[in-house]
């Protein structure tokens, strides 16, 4: 598809270049034959002739050589050079260097040939990105190249500014390109507004003074203008909607003239108006009706007739259906539009292609958000698609119940989630899946014993993808109990022998490993072995496991922890484990090991008071002072060590000490007078008078660090009890996944006011009849409408005596002609992008008259507009 598109743009800008001159057939036929060589059809042939990568390099390195040899030679035939460029656009497109010709493009750019400076400028858009150092010689050739009186060439300038354009060259071309938000040819200016939209993407504080332009281009009589206004309006409205709020009205009515064929035929797609307009739209609205009922008021009638249109059972169609359903439930939810939706969305669910029930799970998900309601309907093709052998589908189904979970059927969802996790094979899917699992168990579990049961077989089924976070969550879970000892014991004692029973498998994921280690090493001894014995279970564990090497030194801590409860001694293969890492590489099995040595070296009251039983969770009493270490210090003071110094008194202390005139002088702060030399140390004096052979460190001292506190331990979700289990059977099933659902009574949202009737001043371009009311003053009537006439592509309008252009743009002049669209409808035919729209029966009359009906459909005269305010202040700020 690229290289057929490099030939067709070649070939079409041979074309266009020749519709300049007298004869458009000798024209042609001279822009084709430019663009053709033997040598470029044979090279277009064999590459498309190859059978493998080798054959194709061998004949890419054979053009690089030539091409090489052809660009750097003294001679460079100019009328060769188009498609010499051609062709390397080809060797870069295969992956090859083509480095040597790129600043060829760039000069191709400055010839006069129109045709050659195109592909100049398609070429230099392949080759060069923003942070090229070629850029900065084309910034001169834009610049006047976009002040050209053709407009392909200001067009190609355009184009390439879109694709090279960086924070340096926008304030080089910005004045060109808002001039040309005026121009004459539609191209020109929806390529204008294309650069604007790229430079807010780029540095959005470098247009942000232009926002105005992009509203002032909605109004652009050609559709294809305001559809690229509409884009970067959308960006506008997703980074920040609050100022886009007041354009609703115009958004509203855009998309009823699109729905209602007002544009002309050449923007159908499979008899379907505009669809990517309409999406666009859909989009736009979606962002600015999230909780806000006013807003949302004004868009119910017009996703209706949306809904109503666009479900047609084309591809399109569906498309349009299920942007407008996220719409839907995206803004301030109507009841009666939502049922709309839902009706929609189960032709969807109940489809045979799998693509059309993937967009209908995703949709049905978005209006669950609202009423779980709206799903029961759908519970049987649910459950169907849970066992659908498409993994996508699957997936989507879960992430469908894992919206509607509740603590009635989190067992069975669960349940599932297990089933998907052990079949999924991606690994960023696993880890997904792992996760919502957790969640869902610690959020809506009936029981805690269920919840580590579940927990156990996660950390079995998708260890390798669960998070440190879900296990130190069942750790805390298990140390903190529910609070009576009854049932914290039998909880522990029930987790042991389940760890106990799991450490004899074969392979265990790391994360349950040291849950395992934690657990035994902890609450061990209730399950009636001797500490002993646990302890040679857990080596043997280690040693057995692959991912016992990566645990030793939680392994050496849980046997520890058992010698403690055990009479302080460890068993023989314990012993063993322990001296192993004497010399080890980890530091932390280093410090392990002679913490864990010298500790069971003291009296067994001593260890099992350091390593106590079940006080993982209990808060540790610190007092600062350190008073136990009175002695210690008052020894090595009256020895002659130095005394302890707060931080902030160091640097004062020490400039005492060496010159003692400087105590007034604030530490830290810097000294710009020569130093004092510095004074005999204390220490070393005292060593010096020592006799020979003895040596004394009376001045040694060191600095006592502030004790770590410890954090509390984490809360968990209460539980409640376990309902029964599910039978196996298909309605069974879905009456478990289901059985919530409509339980409790859903939020009664406040019925809206119903939408205006359809008159005839909606047929607007921009539907801002009237400028919003202030607190004050009551709104006005509807029918003093200035522009009630006004529409895309149909009927004319009445124009109001004491308003202009000038008042609209601020001066610019009006863009008026024959055959052309009067934005202000002052009497010419309606005309969207050269085509007249007119309503059926109506011949070419003339201009109304202002005050006079100008096509709306209830052909009423408007009053006068002297008594309103200009309609487009709120639009154009």
């Amino acid at each position: 598809k690229l290289r057929a598109r490099v030939v067709c743009i070649t070939e079409r800008s041979g074309v266009e270049m020749g519709r300049t001159d007298d004869s458009p057939r000798q024209s042609i036929a001279l822009g084709a034959h430019k663009t053709k060589s033997k040598e470029f059809y044979d090279i277009v042939r064999h590459i498309g002739e190859c059978k493998n990568k080798s054959d194709e390099d061998a004949i890419m390195r054979r053009e690089v050589m030539m091409l090489r040899t052809v660009l750097t030679g003294p001679k460079l035939e100019k009328a060769k050079l188009k498609e010499y460029l051609i062709r390397l656009m080809y060797v870069e497109m295969l992956g090859h260097d083509a480095a040597f010709g790129y600043i060829h493009a760039v000069k191709a750019t400055n010839e006069s040939d129109v045709s050659l400076k195109r592909v100049g400028y398609l070429a230099t858009s392949a080759f060069l990105d923003e942070n090229h150092e070629l850029i900065i010689l084309i910034v001169n050739t834009v610049q006047q190249d976009l002040k050209s009186d053709n407009y392909l060439v200001v067009c190609a300038a355009l184009t390439t500014i879109c694709r090279l354009v960086n924070e340096e060259t926008i304030p080089a071309v910005l004045p060109q390109v808002t001039e040309l938000l005026n121009h004459t040819q539609m191209h020109v200016r929806k390529k204008a507004v294309m650069a604007l939209h790229k430079f807010h993407l780029k540095s959005p504080s470098s247009v942000s003074h232009l926002h105005g332009k992009f509203r002032q281009m909605l109004c652009d009589k050609d559709p294809s203008v305001m559809s690229a206004a509409l884009c970067a309006l959308h960006d506008l409205t997703i980074s920040d909607p609050g100022p886009q709020k007041n354009l609703v009205p115009s958004f509203v009515s855009i998309l009823k003239q699109v729905v209602e064929h007002r544009l002309p035929k050449s923007y159908d797609y499979h008899r379907v108006p505009a669809p990517f307009i309409q999406i666009r739209l859909l989009k736009i609205l979606a962002a600015l009706g999230v909780a806000d009922q006013k807003a949302a008021t004004e868009m119910y009638s017009v996703l209706s007739a949306v809904l109503k249109k666009g479900d047609n059972q084309s591809s399109i169609g569906n498309a349009i259906v299920y942007e407008c359903v996220r719409t839907a439930a995206s803004i301030y939810p109507s009841p009666v539009l939502l049922e709309h939706c839902a009706g929609v969305v189960s032709r969807f669910v109940k489809s045979s292609n799998n693509n059309l029930k993937y967009a209908g799970l995703d949709a049905l998900s978005c209006i669950v958000n609202i009423n779980p309601n709206y799903a029961t309907e759908h519970q049987m093709a649910v459950v169907d698609c849970l066992t659908d052998p498409d993994e996508s589908l699957r997936k989507k189904t879960l992430d469908l119940l894992y919206r509607m979970t509740k603590s009635n059927n989190v067992e069975v969802i669960v349940e599932k989630m297990m089933d998907f996790l052990r079949d999924a094979t991606d690994h960023h899917l696993r880890e997904e899946t792992a996760t919502r699992i957790g969640e869902l168990a610690e959020r809506y579990a009936p029981s805690t014993q269920w919840f580590i049961d579940t927990m156990n077989v996660l950390f079995e089924v998708g260890g390798d993808v669960v998070k440190q976070s879900t296990a130190h969550n069942l750790m805390a879970l298990i140390a903190e109990g529910s609070g009576e000892d009854a049932n914290d014991a039998t909880l522990r004692r029930s987790a042991v022998a389940a760890y106990l029973g799991l450490i004899s498998k074969p392979r265990i994921p790391r994360v349950l490993f040291e849950v395992i280690l934690w657990v035994v090493g902890e609450y061990g001894t209730l399950s009636g072995q001797s500490p002993h014995a646990l302890m040679d279970t857990l080596c043997t564990a280690v040693e057995a496991q692959p991912e016992g090497d990566a645990v030793q030194a939680q392994a050496m801590t849980a046997c520890a922890k058992l010698a403690a409860a055990g009479g302080g001694q460890l068993s023989e293969k314990a012993t063993k484990l322990v001296n192993r890492n004497l010399n080890s590489r980890s530091i932390d099995r280093q410090q392990r090991f002679y913490e864990i040595t010298a500790l069971l070296r003291e009296n067994p009251a001593l260890v099992a008071a350091a390593l106590p039983q079940d006080a993982s969770c209990e808060d540790l009493e610190v007092n600062p002072a350190l008073p136990a270490l009175d002695a210690y210090v008052n020894k090595a003071l009256a020895e002659g060590a130095s005394a302890y110094l707060q931080p902030s008194e160091r640097s004062t202390g020490l400039r005492e000490a060496g010159g003692g005139g400087l105590s007034h002088e604030v530490a830290g702060s810097l000294r710009f007078d020569a130093y004092d030399a510095p004074a005999p140390d204390r220490g070393i004096a005292a060593t010096a008078a020592a006799p020979s052979g003895e040596m004394r460190l009376s001045s040694t001292g060191g600095t006592w660090g502030e004790p770590a506190g410890r954090s509390a331990p984490p809360t968990t979700t209460p539980m409640f009890e376990s309902p029964q289990a599910p039978e196996d059977d298909r309605a069974q099933l879905a009456s478990a996944l289901f059985s919530g659902v409509g339980a409790p009574p859903p939020p009664q949202v406040p019925p809206a006011p119903p939408p205006p009737a359809p008159r005839s001043d909606m047929d607007l371009l921009m539907g801002l009849d009237a400028p919003t009311p202030t607190a004050a003053a009551p709104p006005p009537p509807p029918s003093t409408d200035l522009l009630a006439g006004l529409s895309v592509g149909e009927g004319s309008a009445p124009a109001p005596a004491n308003f202009s252009l000038d008042a609209l743009y601020g001066g610019a002049p009006a863009q008026t002609g024959a055959g052309g669209f009067d934005l202000l409808g002052g009497g010419s035919v309606g005309m969207v992008g050269g085509h007249a729209m007119m309503p059926q029966g109506a011949g070419a009359s003339a201009s109304p008259k202002p005050g006079q009906s100008g096509g709306a459909m209830n052909g009423g005269t408007p009053k006068s507009a002297n008594k309103k305010k200009d309609p487009f202040a709120d639009l154009l700020g």
